[in-house]
């Protein structure tokens, strides 16, 4: 009966594998073609506005009459290209399309990631059932992640409460301890090496993820400034455009509608060409990797029997190279941050990683 559980759970293991790897070149594809989209609609907005300020200007240098048909063409035609670009520039902001393309980026590495996890249980042991259910429950928890549609299911570009990312399911950290079963030398753990996960442990929490934590705030706060400043400058342009000539206006409509389209432009190059979103992405995740590694941490040193931890040893050597530090390294961390914990402040501490 075992052989033909086992059976059952390869050939699950396989299809899901098969799933997965469609998933990260779908992820990959749609990661490029939003990235195309950023590129475009940044082009083609500034190209408009461009366009609107300089029919603005040539309006008020014209030295003919309001009335006069080429002006009317011109001063309409800037109107209607810069309301244009205000919309577009509602929906650019709204969706993000620089960190969409971050977003998808991220699943396609991870989904690549998980490929290659399923192809090494397969590899390296007789799966069972717990590991099918292990990979699709991944699947779902990075579908949920990283959505593909942009309505409905998209994620919320503009969060209330800035949260690390989170791709990894519940029950994800206790699979990987149930993995990791030995028993041999109590699993790989002794006091001391608890002592160095805990105080590794510490200084994630209060340096890694905190840090990236703030800076994503710090940029979320500078792209909803953007983000209402853009439209703003646009529509106040279209609003100056129409009103030129007027003569309780007298050249402040000029002024308006060629200023604020000259801000817009600038405004939005910024937002959208430095891809602030996508920088926002990217600190969001960075402390969603730390996270995953506090967890992992946290459980193993939660479970009070060795045998059902992951191995210590392993798991040493894995948080040293996540941090981009050698084994001595990490252990230097510990104890450096052990002894001058009560001496040294917060700011004043090393940070955990090396790698970013």
């Amino acid at each position: 009966m075992k052989p033909k559980i086992e059976t059952k759970a390869v050939k699950e293991l396989y299809a899901i594998m098969e799933i997965v790897a469609d998933r990260t070149e779908m992820h990959k594809n749609i990661g490029s073609q939003r990235d195309n989209w950023n590129r475009l609609l940044l082009t083609s907005v500034n190209g408009m506005t461009v366009t609107a300020a300089t029919m603005a200007g040539l309006v008020a240098v014209s030295g003919v009459g309001v009335s006069a048909p080429v002006i009317l063409a011109l001063k309409l035609s800037s109107s209607l290209l810069y309301m244009a670009v205000t919309g577009i520039l509602l929906v650019m902001n709204k969706i993000q399309p620089s960190q969409l393309a971050e977003e998808q980026r991220n699943a396609s590495r991870l989904f690549k990631q998980l490929h290659e996890d399923i192809k090494m249980t397969l590899a390296l042991q007789n799966p069972t059932e717990d590991d099918v259910e292990d990979a699709m429950n991944k699947v779902l928890a990075l579908d949920k992640a990283y959505p593909l549609p942009l309505l409905g299911t998209m994620l919320d570009k503009f969060p209330k409460k800035v949260e690390p990312a989170v791709w990894w399911p519940k029950h994800y950290l206790k699979t990987q301890q149930e993995k990791g079963n030995g028993k041999v030398n109590r699993n790989g753990w002794n006091e001391k090496l608890e002592e160095e996960m805990k105080e590794v442990l510490g200084v994630m929490k209060r340096k890694d993820e905190a840090e990236y934590v703030r800076l994503s705030k710090v940029v979320l706060k500078v792209n909803k400034i953007l983000a209402v400043c853009g439209p703003l400058f646009t529509g106040l342009a279209a609003v100056g455009s129409i009103l030129q000539g007027l003569p309780f206006i007298g050249s402040w409509g000029a002024f308006l509608a060629v200023m604020f389209g000259a801000l817009a432009t600038v405004v939005n190059t910024v937002e959208h060409g430095g891809q602030v979103g996508m920088v926002f992405e990217m600190y969001r995740d960075s402390a969603g990797f730390f996270r995953l590694m506090e967890e992992t941490i946290e459980s193993n040193l939660k479970e009070e029997e060795a045998d059902r931890r992951e191995n210590g040893e392993l798991l040493e050597v894995k948080v040293a190279l996540q941090l981009g530090r050698s084994l001595s390294e990490l252990r230097d961390l510990a104890s450096t941050t052990s002894s001058l914990s009560s001496r040294i402040s917060p700011d004043k501490e090393e940070f955990g990683s090396k790698l970013f």
